[in-house]
Order: C-alpha cells, then sequence, then structure tokens
C-alpha cells in the first residue's frame, strides 16, 4: 500500500516532464493549475464557519494567529503582513508565525519543522492566548513544528483552523474547523510549493478578506479603512472618497483633511454631518458606514 501523502504522490501527466519543451511545461502546468479553483470552492462550507468563529473571536477581543513552515510559514506571515496597510488593523490582530524565524522568510530552514516543542514554544513566545484563533497551515497536514502549536492552543481551548492539501490529514483531526483543498500530486513530485502552495493562498485571501469585510473595514468593495500614510495611499483614499461619496477629487481631498479618515469623511458627506457627529455615528454601528448609512436620523 502506498502510504505516501497525496501530496508527495507523481502526477500521472508529469512522468516525463524533463523531456518536454518550455512551451509544453507551461501548458502542463497551467492545466494542472486550473483545478485548484476547484477543489477550494469545494471547501467553501468549511471556509464559512472558521471566518464566521474567528469573527466573532475578534470582536471579543481576541486576534488571528497563522503558523507554518517552510512555503506554508511564508504564506502565513505574507497574508498576515498584508492585512495592517490594507484594512489599517493593528499589526498584532492577524499575526504570521514562520517555523525557524523570520530569517526562514529569505533561507530555507527546513529542519525546523520536525520540532514539535518549537511550534508550542514560537506560539506562546508570541503572546497567543485563550481569546486566541490559531490556524496551522501544513500542505501535508503532517508537520510536527504546526501540530506542536495547534496541541498547545488546544490545551489553551482556543479556537484552532487547520488548512492541509491531503484528506483526513493529522492537522484536521487535530482541529476544530479543518479546510482541506486537495489539489492533488504535484507537477514537480513534492514540490509543495506549486498546487498545494496556491490552494493555501486562494483560501488564506479568502479566510482574511470575508473576516475584514465581515468586521466593517470594507464599504462595498472599496478598502475604506485604508490609512494615507503616504502617497500612493492618500490617491487611493481620495478615489474611494470620491466614489463611495460621490463628489469630485477636489472635495474628497478636502473631505479627507476634514476627516482624517476615509470612513469618517465618507459618512460626513452622506450625511450632512460633522466629523464629531459622523465619528459618533461610526462607533454606534460598530465602524460600518452601511450600518450608518441605513439608520434612520
Amino acid at each position: 500500500m502506498d502510504e505516501k501523502p497525496l501530496t508527495e504522490r507523481p502526477h500521472p501527466d508529469s512522468a516525463r516532464l524533463d523531456e518536454l519543451t518550455t512551451s509544453e511545461i507551461l501548458t502542463l502546468m497551467n492545466q494542472a493549475d486550473s483545478e485548484i479553483p476547484t477543489a477550494v470552492a469545494r471547501e467553501i462550507p468549511k471556509i464559512e464557519r472558521a471566518v464566521e468563529a474567528i469573527r466573532r473571536a475578534i470582536e471579543a477581543g481576541g486576534h488571528l494567529v497563522y503558523i507554518g513552515a517552510g512555503t506554508s510559514g511564508r504564506l502565513a506571515v505574507l497574508d498576515a503582513a498584508e492585512c495592517p496597510p490594507t484594512f489599517n488593523v493593528s499589526p498584532d490582530l492577524v499575526r504570521g508565525i514562520i517555523a525557524g524565524g523570520p530569517p526562514a522568510l529569505l533561507r530555507s530552514s527546513e529542519g525546523s519543522e520536525d520540532d514539535p516543542e518549537a511550534g508550542a514554544r514560537d506560539l506562546m513566545e508570541s503572546g497567543f492566548g485563550p481569546g486566541d484563533v490559531l490556524i496551522g497551515i501544513a500542505a501535508s497536514g503532517r508537520t510536527p513544528y504546526v501540530l506542536g502549536a495547534i496541541a498547545k492552543a488546544r490545551s489553551l481551548s482556543a479556537i484552532t483552523c487547520g488548512i492541509s492539501c491531503v484528506p483526513g490529514s493529522d492537522l484536521s483531526r487535530a482541529v476544530d474547523f479543518p479546510i482541506e483543498p486537495v489539489p492533488g500530486p504535484e507537477i514537480l513530485t513534492g514540490s509543495t510549493r506549486l498546487r498545494a502552495g496556491t490552494a493555501t493562498k486562494l483560501v488564506l485571501n479568502m479566510i482574511s478578506t470575508a473576516l475584514m469585510v465581515r468586521l466593517g473595514y470594507v464599504y462595498g468593495n472599496l478598502m475604506v479603512n485604508v490609512q494615507p500614510s503616504n502617497r500612493k495611499l492618500e490617491d487611493r483614499a481620495r478615489r474611494i472618497i470620491a466614489e463611495a461619496a460621490g463628489v469630485s477629487d477636489e472635495r474628497a481631498a478636502e473631505l479627507l483633511e476634514q476627516a482624517g479618515g476615509v470612513r469618517t469623511a465618507i459618512v460626513m458627506e452622506k450625511k450632512a454631518v460633522s466629523r464629531s457627529d459622523a465619528e459618533r455615528l461610526l462607533a454606534a454601528a460598530g465602524g460600518r458606514i452601511s450600518g450608518v448609512l441605513k439608520a434612520n436620523g
């Protein structure tokens, strides 16, 4: 019986990969990659349940922490790092931990993934607590570093999620919310930076984006919580205000200067109120512009 995890098995169409032309290699990869969205789509109900659990935890004062090794760890850190500039949330609201620490982002540290105690230790050193949520990421679903962190989180009665690309994996069995996008064997046997990595990235995109939308950091499809901290973001903030409030670029610039933030500026214009009143309305609506605009008065 083949005991290799699905991520380590050979792809049936790439047995002669080294004999193909460049065009044939690229075409084969593209065809294989086209199967990934379907694999992710099958997991949407599980992803939904995870997002809602995370939302409730964060609204109660918790944090979201990703942990992984190798490619999984790099994807974890990447998604976490994108949340503050995209949604203007605190850098500690969504955190990413990689086996081997920050140096492993640039240089492979494969041996680090075999130490479950290190996973537990790194998790606790990050400030993780019972009210937080841990998402363990492991393509094979059996990485000791990740499993050690999950076990530690469970010992605290914290919420745990797992993203793996193997059905019924050790990781899936260990967590409250298992997510298993299964794209199948890799074109380059065992190279999970490819299809498994892409599937993982898609799931992380969905989790963090849906979470921030549900938390009220988006109005329509606009990033209304963006912080105009440089010229590019100032231009983006003005464009968002102009579109959301239906005003000219010049008026959007005035509103941004008066309000100090995108959401407040939009409410000031749409409700014809002062900055202080706009801030009060937003606070009462949990920061959600749509809640302000639907309210009477």
